[in-house]
């Protein structure tokens, strides 16, 4: 089965260009021209990634990503922002919202093409965040369900948009040893997409305020970057 992927872009001639170029490539593609339609078509077509607009009207795309996160129908979908704005703040604000890449326009198809696949692979497992190892991760009352994407203390399933989720699985897989913030970029993030350590530190806090008690398993190593304690 072909891949589908969702184009989101207020400039019809932006939405053409970039499905005649990924029908090229095999690939199905489904359109929208502003953020709410992009929700439904998101719902309705359960794309396998987002090509995301940023500046549109009514609902930008800081907000489509933001809801897209929040629906566990959604939340595993990849998105990469497409953006005129090529501030590292803008940058920032994108990936800590769970994107997984970005790209400043004018867009070349060649990289838009190459990013595509980068991502659709990660998804797929060929680029793995994390070691194959175990698909269930057990640690005390804490169960990690790889494959699901699921984790769930007690009998309570919490709910970890995909990078957060990723970095947690990291860790957790490697129990007991100190992780750099780069080292977590490069695994979560992949190579290519250039972020900046506070990327990490804002998805660690935000991992800990959802584990609750379990928080406390994930340290803190000054200068360093994280260990989860064993």
């Amino acid at each position: 089965m072909p891949k589908k992927i969702l184009v989101v872009d207020d400039e019809k001639d932006i939405v053409g260009m970039l499905k005649y170029n990924l029908e090229k490539e095999g690939y199905t593609v489904v359109t929208a021209l502003n953020g709410r339609r992009a929700l439904e078509q998101a719902q309705e077509n359960k794309p396998d990634l987002i090509l995301l607009d940023v500046m549109m009207p009514e609902m930008d795309g800081w907000e489509v990503c933001k809801q897209l996160m929040k629906d566990v129908k959604t939340s595993m979908i990849p998105v990469i922002f497409l953006t005129a704005k090529g501030s590292e703040v803008d940058e920032v604000v994108g990936l800590e919202l769970g994107a997984d890449d970005y790209i400043v326009k004018p867009i070349s198809i060649r990289k838009l093409i190459a990013r595509v696949k980068t991502v659709l692979r990660r998804k797929e497992g060929t680029e793995t965040p994390a070691e194959t190892a175990s698909d269930v991760i057990q640690i005390e009352g804490m169960e990690i369900n790889v494959p699901n994407y699921t984790v769930k203390i007690g009998n309570e399933e919490i709910f970890l948009p995909k990078k957060e989720f990723e970095t947690l699985v990291y860790l957790a897989r490697h129990r007991g040893r100190v992780i750099s913030r780069d080292a977590l970029l490069n695994a979560v993030w992949g190579e290519n997409v250039v972020v900046v350590d506070r990327t990490v530190d804002v998805h660690i806090r935000k991992i800990r305020e959802k584990l609750g008690e379990y928080g406390d398993y994930i340290e803190t190593v000054k200068g360093v970057g994280y260990r989860f304690k064993l």
